[in-house]
């Protein structure tokens, strides 16, 4: 090749010939000579220049603006997954340096809940009216619709990322497995877009602005316990290399006490107890390093039951947090009143129908079987069984959803109860046959909460053999419920015929 580019191209007119004769036999040689450079014409004029043809290039060329940024797409995505960053961003964009950020996951009992929660804890941020971003870092299960809701409706910023592996389940027994995915907490380390986060759980509410806590250091918690700080709340300094070194710290098991986020990051940092309390600089700088947080930060909601108000005085009162038993968070007690009053009004139903009860069987009708009285006689029956339903199907819907599982079990239970009541003085029917079908919802809850399955599956086939023996006996209740309204419908006592006056019996007359 470097032989071949000393030579100088050959114009068009470089074979000469004498005339008269062709060309010579070294010209034909080199007229015939294979070329091994390609042959570029310019204007007519034909030179020879190294390479690949110009289509060709032009064809890798393109080839190379295809497939480059789709391998460095590929790679960036490996490198993501890698390092466990998050999978996509949704909502607006950031707006401002510094961010408040919860957590939401799947796979426990109480999903929903939780998800409200988090909603009214962040329209808390917004009627203190902080000045930051509002951050959920979501796994990625998290149903489409509640994503929607937090972005369109509350202008949540949701990061969407892939759990992280606990390595420390195994250590969680019981009830606290839905601790399991709690190191999802740990994304936030990721959110460099901000200079400071302050990660909050869902079961708190805002009273006071907090936003001086971006001042705070590369990482501030406060001490509910008096030995260990309560990660319901704390500040960080987002930081890739923070969050790789945590990354790692799972991989070889650092000693986690409680095998959830709050016993890895009190590892994490040890010696805070001994660290100085935060006070927020008066000309707004940020400091450096770890500081401890006062209480009124994280006051426990079993404070106000010592003064019957809120007043922490170390510290600013400015957020409440409900760690305590899962009936005492705060999506549970702001039910209470409807509960109450739910309660108030079953209570009234039975009095009222079991005083008023000789009053509302007083039913006018003609005895004689006519088609009409026939009719009558079957409207009667339907308006019985439609009664029975509405009775247990009243108090499933007027329940609240985010009440606690025993309780509100317990007030469907006590509303059925109380409609079946009612039932039973309208109709005159026999109360064990009413109550049958109450009686088997109380076996099926019993079923379903015996605490001995091995799994699903025996589960759901428990529940199946208890609903294969139930339907004998709810059949016979129907069946007998129906022979009873009959028979009633066909005796004088308290169905007397049109005009005529009810006859005045024992029973009434106790009334």
């Amino acid at each position: 090749l470097s032989k071949h580019a000393e030579r100088p191209p050959a114009a068009p007119s470089a074979l000469v010939t004498s005339p008269g004769r062709g060309p010579s036999v070294a010209d034909q040689q080199v007229t015939h000579r294979p070329a091994r450079r390609a042959r570029v014409v310019w204007g007519g004029t034909a030179a020879m220049a190294p390479g690949l043809p110009p289509v060709s290039r032009r064809r890798h060329a393109a080839a190379l603006v295809v497939l480059l940024p789709l391998l460095l797409a590929l790679t960036a995505a490996a490198a993501g997954e890698r390092r466990g960053l998050a999978a996509r961003v949704e909502g607006p964009a950031a707006r401002h340096r510094h961010a408040y950020a919860a957590m939401m996951y799947m796979g426990t009992p109480r999903d929903y809940e939780f998800y409200v929660a988090v909603r009214v804890m962040m329209r808390s941020l917004t009627k203190v009216r902080a000045d930051a971003d509002r951050v959920l870092i979501a796994s990625a299960d998290v149903p489409r619709d509640w994503v929607r809701a937090m972005t369109e409706e509350d202008g949540m910023r949701v990061v969407i990322v892939e759990n992280l592996r606990n390595p420390y389940e195994n250590n969680l027994g019981g009830i606290n497995r839905r601790f399991k995915l709690t190191l999802n907490k740990l994304y936030a380390w990721t959110l460099v877009d901000y200079e400071r986060v302050v990660m909050i759980d869902s079961d708190n509410i805002f009273l006071q602005n907090t936003d001086e806590l971006f001042q705070c250091g590369q990482f501030c918690a406060v001490f509910i316990n008096p030995c260990y700080f309560h990660t319901g709340l704390f500040v960080l300094q987002p930081s890739m290399d923070v969050f790789k070194g945590m990354l790692h710290d799972l991989e070889i098991g650092r000693e986690n006490s409680d095998g959830a986020d709050q016993g890895f990051l009190v590892g994490c940092y040890p010696d805070l107890l001994d660290k100085p309390m935060f006070h927020p600089p008066e000309n707004g700088t940020k400091l450096n390093g770890t500081y401890r947080l006062p209480l009124g930060y994280q006051m426990d909601a079993s404070y106000y039951y010592l003064k019957l108000h809120w007043h922490v005085p170390c510290g600013p009162n400015s957020v409440i947090t409900f760690p305590s038993a899962p009936w005492f968070k705060p999506w549970y007690a702001a039910e209470m009143p409807v509960i109450l009053m739910e309660v108030l009004a079953y209570i009234v139903i039975i009095a009222v129908t079991r005083l008023a009860r000789p009053g509302m069987t007083k039913l006018c009708y003609n005895r004689r079987l006519e088609k009409q009285s026939v009719l009558v006689q079957w409207l009667i029956k339907l308006a019985a069984i439609v009664a029975m339903l509405a009775a247990y199907s009243i108090p499933f819907f007027v329940i609240p959803r985010t009440v606690h599982p025993v309780m509100g079990w317990s007030m469907y239970l006590f509303g059925a109860l109380a409609l079946s009541v009612l039932v039973i003085n309208v109709f005159l029917l026999l109360s064990l046959d009413v109550l049958t079908t109450w009686l088997a919802i109380v076996g099926a809850l019993f079923v379903l909460a015996f605490p001995w399955y091995h799994d699903g599956v025996e589960r759901v086939l428990a529940i199946f053999v208890y609903a294969f023996c139930s339907a004998p006996f709810l059949w016979a209740s129907l069946v007998r419920m129906m022979d009873s309204l009959q028979t009633m419908l066909e005796r004088d006592p308290f169905f007397p015929r049109i005009g005529e006056p009810a006859p005045e019996t024992e029973f009434s007359k106790l009334y």
